[in-house]
């Protein structure tokens, strides 16, 4: 009897579980992409947040007050090039802490590129159970990237230290547990402490994730908080919102994008927030740069280009 040809997905799911084991097992015509409008950094002590506009996706960059580069995602698949262009435009030649939130495309979909681009530090992401591995193309481009450099992913898991330095200290605080309801409930959440500015960057962890940090003690307390799921209303539970207590939040999300995003309910908390002052939006104010002294003080700046992937 002829033997049966595995199939495409079943060839995919073995390769990507197998990419998995060994990272883990040890532990339109585009325009110039995001043209740097950023406030002018004189403090040598500030620490310099940018939220890129890359549409309906995720890319933060941010340079810490010692020089040292963190990328918390990497936008959409065919993003990557213009990302790593924009990157070099800043001298950038070191991604010192490379974040992948979870491993949806519209977040790791430029990762490729950035780690073939780019040297590397150390790269964090979740361990996602095996069951809940994805098979996708864009997940194994950036599985690939990472073994053919000869890197390791650390593993991002809630209550540790990702990385820290003289004045900042990067927090985890997300995801708790081994499983999750969901890819997004996977998501890395890192609170970013720079002296008396506290950052938190949520992915797309959604209510369940935020209902864990705060049942395991977790202070999400912020200064500026960037939203979880690009501002749908399975994120920002006013019970969150409340112990986050944030002056000011951005959402990154395309313009007229196909999921309403940022939902209603999303806009409403924050106009129902005791002592929020301002919500920044990509898709209305483009890139948005936060500037902090460490000191109580961070100045805000919006403007730039697009990198917009169709709906």
């Amino acid at each position: 009897m002829a033997r049966r040809r595995k199939t495409p997905f079943v060839a995919i799911v073995i390769s990507v579980l197998a990419i998995a084991y060994f990272l883990f097992g040890g532990a339109i015509e585009k325009q110039n992409p995001f043209d740097d409008k950023s406030p002018a950094v004189t403090d040598e002590s500030a620490m310099t947040v940018q939220f890129l506009d890359v549409g309906q996706g995720d890319a933060t960059f941010i340079t810490l007050p010692d020089g040292k580069t963190v990328l918390i995602d990497a936008a959409n698949p065919g993003d990557g090039d213009e990302l790593v262009k924009y990157l070099n435009k800043k001298a950038v030649e070191k991604i010192d802490y490379l974040v992948a939130t979870h491993p949806h495309a519209d977040h790791i979909g430029g990762m490729k590129e950035v780690i073939e681009g780019f040297s590397i530090g150390q790269i964090f992401a979740p361990k996602v159970a095996t069951q809940d591995l994805p098979t996708s193309k864009t997940y194994e481009n950036f599985l690939n990237a990472v073994k053919d450099k000869g890197l390791k992913l650390t593993r991002a898991q809630g209550g540790n230290i990702l990385f820290e330095g003289e004045g900042y200290k990067a927090e985890c605080l997300s995801p708790l547990y081994d499983e999750a309801e969901g890819l997004n409930n996977y998501s890395v959440v890192i609170k970013l402490h720079h002296g008396e500015d506290k950052f938190l960057f949520m992915g797309d962890a959604e209510e369940i994730a935020e209902k864990q940090i705060l049942n395991g003690g977790l202070n999400p307390e912020c200064d500026v908080l960037k939203c979880g799921h690009h501002g749908s209303s399975s994120s920002g539970a006013a019970e969150f919102l409340k112990a986050a207590s944030p002056k000011f939040a951005v959402i990154s999300c395309g313009a007229d994008n196909s999921y309403g995003h940022p939902h209603k309910e999303t806009l409403e908390a924050f106009e129902n927030l005791e002592g929020f002052e301002k919500l920044y939006r990509t898709d209305k104010d483009k890139t948005v740069t936060a500037v902090s002294d460490g000191k109580g003080s961070i100045r805000f700046s919006v403007g730039g280009d697009s990198v917009v992937q169709g709906e």
